[in-house]
């Protein structure tokens, strides 16, 4: 028997209704921040994802799925979405539009990691860009933003962390710093922080490996090395979450695993998650458009939401009914007809109905109670008139008399 790709999964129904109900949800707040829309191929050239997250990152160097087209282009199947957001930003001239780009995405990414709880290879994000500008004030925004959407799904007690990196002349020098105290303990770290104290010193803040925590907890401060405007920027960030009521956490150690972001970065995490308990991080990215071939500047904002990792924090809260609303019963094949024909206008009314294949009413009662129906409309009783029904609540047992347009009008 062929089974699923070790690291993929099938989501089924009822649990599909949960995902619906987020992404349904996420899009209600997106809009109401004037966000739109894009959809990005799934599949890129590998050049930019290499230039854009960092050729001496995690995902490239060790999980992206690369493969070589028939014309020998590589070929990458996206381990996340900015870059392709910003490529699609540049392509399309979409700085020429009025205003700032609002632009937010929901689907599947690509990472061959090793699968754990919340976590696999073809995985889900929910993500959001503004582009087009450096103010403090669209920083904050964005954090409101998610905050409530993710309130709005149902993810209750989860906790916002807030830092600032700085920017390129800000990070050269923090970087460089790193690299000077990782050195004398470099053979202390574990193999893949070896690696990144070398390479990409910032990734070893991130690590999650227990063993290191000890060294780590003695590097110094990025906070330590901010110029004064980037402080400026990061004061200016925190007084208007302030202003929101957005409670936060600064975290000095916060830094996103990426190499195009710059200034803020944020982070939301959930206590349900275990160890693992991040389910979205963000941050600001001035650099990025150039390092993709933009002639002109284009700093922009964003994040994503591991939407795997939010349906494990809400699907607990989240009781959503799946069984439809009424189930049309008939007595007779006679019946049959008007009773496929309730169904019809019902359905046209955006109610979720089922309709009985055949007239035996005991096995229809057995299905739609199996199945969550709340209520029971039966057709085809000879006492009621041409235009009537019973109509049972599947609850409480109780039947009455309805007409077809008491039905239609419920």
């Amino acid at each position: 028997m062929i089974r699923a790709i070790k690291g993929t999964r099938d989501i089924l129904p009822p649990q599909s209704t949960i995902w619906n109900h987020v992404e349904a949800t996420v899009r209600r707040v997106f809009r109401s921040y004037n966000y739109e829309e894009i959809r990005t191929p799934i599949f890129e050239e590998t050049a930019l994802f290499a230039r854009g997250v960092g050729e001496e990152t995690d995902i490239v160097t060790k999980e992206m799925y690369t493969f070589a087209d028939r014309d020998g282009t590589s070929l990458t199947l996206r381990p996340e979405n900015t870059a392709s957001v910003i490529r699609a930003y540049i392509e399309h001239r979409l700085d020429q539009r009025p205003g700032i780009a609002k632009l937010y995405y929901i689907g599947p990414m690509f990472r061959r990691e090793r699968p754990q709880k919340g976590r696999y290879r073809q995985f889900f994000q929910i993500g959001a860009e503004a582009i087009g500008t450096t103010s403090p004030t669209i920083d904050a925004e964005v954090i409101e933003m998610v905050t409530v959407a993710l309130s709005e799904c149902g993810l209750k007690d989860f906790h916002l962390v807030i830092n600032s990196v700085g920017d390129k002349e800000s990070r050269a020098a923090y970087i460089e710093r790193l690299r000077e105290d990782l050195a004398p303990v470099k053979d202390q770290l574990t193999e893949d922080n070896q690696r990144r104290a070398v390479t990409n010193p910032l990734r070893v803040l991130d690590s999650k490996a227990p063993e290191d925590e000890a060294i780590i907890a003695k590097l110094p401060s990025i906070l330590d090395f901010l110029n004064d405007d980037c402080r400026a920027h990061f004061a200016t960030v925190r007084r208007l979450l302030d202003e929101r009521g957005i409670q936060y956490e600064v975290r000095p150690r916060l830094v996103r695993g990426l190499d195009y972001y710059t200034h803020t970065t944020f982070e939301i995490v959930h206590g349900a998650l275990g160890a693992q308990n991040s389910v979205m991080g963000g941050g600001r990215y001035n650099g990025l458009a150039e390092s993709l071939g933009a002639k002109q500047p284009a700093p922009g904002i964003g994040f994503s939401i591991g939407e795997d990792r939010l349906i494990m924090g809400v699907e607990e809260s989240t009781k959503l009914e799946t069984g439809p609303e009424i189930f049309v019963a008939y007595l007779s094949e006679e019946a049959g007809t008007p009773a496929r024909k309730l169904a019809y206008d019902l359905r046209q009314r955006g109610r979720r109905v089922e309709v009985a294949l055949d007239a035996r009413l005991k096995r229809s009662l057995e299905l739609a109670n199996k199945i969550g129906a709340r209520q029971v409309a039966i057709l085809g009783y000879s006492e009621l008139p041409p235009n009537g029904a019973m109509l049972k609540d599947m609850g409480t047992g109780e039947q009455k008399q309805v007409t077809i347009e008491e039905l239609l009008g419920n």
